[in-house]
């Protein structure tokens, strides 16, 4: 029997569910997918899907303005055995994973000239990780890259993006029957950077893909992650973390879309905020499809306001077509310091402020243990206490 829940904890929460929905999460755009930017109207922030972001602060990426300047340079190091490539438009992998849904994304498809290729052959476990590192260097950017893994196929990636830049990049990821993935997206850019992108994920049939997105840098930062099932059997992780600094604007928006039998999804983000106008939006849409019988599918966003003057938007959204599932939920949850772990820590002779900071590093620390990459873990962990001096010494 299908179960759906909603824990809507402060004034900024919200949440939706529908069962048995004549619509899907798709129809709510202000367009239908497709690759031509012609397609999309120009928003004007009155969109579903716009309403929580500063269009002024797209620097053009969102009516055509923001012209191609260069200025990103993308490093790959993949251990032996495989393969990256350049290449062109009439590659056939180029839009297999998902279709862009907005007029940003679909301009990056628009002006991209080469989509970067990185290939693990079917059967290949590798025992390092492939590291992407996108730079950039000031300028107007827009990008394509394609991860795909053969069958039984096993790796893990990192993408790091670093620097100023203006960037609009789409990011696919293919998965062959039984192949495992997990991908780490850091988002440390500087402070007036722009990046909206677009993730498409294809799970094939008994595949896994877990997904860690972590954002602390850049002026405005939206990112996009989108799933979808080639196949029944598929497992889907979906993890982010954020620290949202004075007058930042961070938006994460998620969709899973379940079109196959015997799936499973988990979906974990967390944030901390602090500063005046710090804005945090996560939007997280599951759309349990009529074939989908057998799905298992969760949904949570945890906040913590730090300081006085941060904003969070939080939307789970959850539509159910048949009523053939394992389970179904969704939560919602903004706060500030939990008084009583607090009052626990001090009366152990703990002072305030280290008191405040343990709590905050355990917060997140579920989720910097779901990376899997020691240096990359070492590296946000002191990114957060770089944050929590600011925040709370």
């Amino acid at each position: 029997m299908a179960e759906a829940q909603n824990i809507p904890v402060g004034s900024t929460t919200a949440g939706q569910i529908a069962v048995a929905a004549e619509s899907t999460v798709a129809t709510r755009m202000s367009a239908p997918p497709s690759f031509d930017v012609a397609d999309f109207p120009v928003p004007h922030g009155r969109e579903e899907e716009w309403r929580f972001t500063p269009l002024e602060r797209l620097r053009g990426l969102h009516d055509g303005t923001a012209t191609a300047s260069g200025g990103v340079k993308v490093a790959v190091q993949a251990p032996e055995g495989v393969t990256v490539e350049s290449v062109g438009r009439d590659d056939a992998r180029l839009g297999r994973a998902g279709m862009p849904v907005d007029r940003v994304a679909a301009q990056a498809y628009s002006a991209f000239e080469l989509a970067s290729v990185v290939t693990v052959p079917k059967e290949t476990v590798l025992a390092e990780p492939i590291r992407i590192a996108v730079h950039g260097d000031g300028g107007v950017a827009y990008g394509h890259q394609i991860i795909e893994l053969g069958a039984f196929a096993e790796a893990v990636v990192v993408i790091d993006h670093t620097g100023d830049a203006v960037v609009a990049a789409n990011v696919d990821y293919l998965l062959g029957d039984g192949a495992k993935l997990t991908v780490v997206s850091v988002q440390d850019w500087d402070d007036k950077a722009v990046h909206v992108g677009q993730h498409n994920a294809l799970v094939g049939r008994d595949a896994s893909f877990k997904s860690v997105v972590v954002t602390f840098g850049g002026d405005l930062v939206r990112l996009h992650p989108r799933v979808t099932y080639a196949g029944p059997g598929g497992e889907v992780e979906m993890f982010g973390l954020y620290f949202t600094d004075t007058g930042q604007h961070q938006e994460h928006r998620l969709f899973v879309d379940h079109d196959a039998p015997h799936c499973k999804s988990n979906v974990v983000y967390k944030g901390a905020l602090q500063g005046e106008a710090a804005h945090a939006v996560w939007i997280g849409d599951v759309l349990i499809e009529a074939r989908a019988e057998g799905t298992d599918t969760y949904e949570m966003n945890r906040n913590l306001v730090l300081t006085d003057g941060a904003r969070v938007d939080s939307v789970p959204n959850l539509e159910i077509e048949t009523g053939e599932i394992v389970g179904a939920g969704h939560a919602s949850a903004t706060g500030r310091f939990d008084d009583e772990q607090l009052f626990y820590l001090m009366a152990r002779g703990i002072p305030e402020h280290e008191a405040r900071r343990l709590v905050v590093r355990g917060f997140f620390a579920e989720l910097v243990q779901q990376i899997g990459v020691k240096d990359i873990e070492e590296r946000l962990l002191a990114k957060i206490e770089e944050e929590l001096e600011a925040s709370v010494a």
